[in-house]
């Protein structure tokens, strides 16, 4: 067994060649080999998202706060809100981040194939964020 208390992992901003905006990550766990699934809590401002990206073995998105968006390569963009559930499957190209005028924060699961959990891609445009 294993107990992270809350506040033990330091929060970070979202990396600038990943991310769009005021992004913070706080990580949540990291599982032990052989697990290979990780989360975090990610907290978007206004307006901040990540780039295009895809998830070797897919990723669940569980809103916790606010208001946001997430759209996937080809479809339409979709609002999100608190409560909400959102899953990607494996090798989906995607991107999500905050409403344009509301913050919005989520947990991300995601495992690990071969010792990485995403592949990054270009930034999303404003055209694309739909601003």
């Amino acid at each position: 067994m294993k107990i992270t208390r809350a506040g033990q992992n330091p929060s970070g901003p979202g990396p600038e060649a990943y991310f769009t905006g005021s992004v913070r990550i706080d990580p949540l766990f990291q599982a032990e080999a052989p697990g290979r699934t990780a989360g975090a809590h990610v907290t978007f401002e206004p307006c901040a998202r990540t780039a295009w990206h895809t998830h070797p073995a897919g990723q669940t998105l569980i809103v916790t706060f606010g208001r946001g968006r997430v759209a996937r390569e080809g479809g339409e963009i979709e609002e999100i809100s608190e409560g909400d559930i959102v899953w990607f499957p494996a090798g989906e190209k995607h991107w999500h981040g905050a409403a344009p005028d509301t913050a919005m924060s989520h947990i991300a699961i995601q495992e690990s194939i071969d010792g990485s959990p995403v592949t990054w891609m270009e930034k999303v445009s404003d055209e694309e964020y739909g601003t």
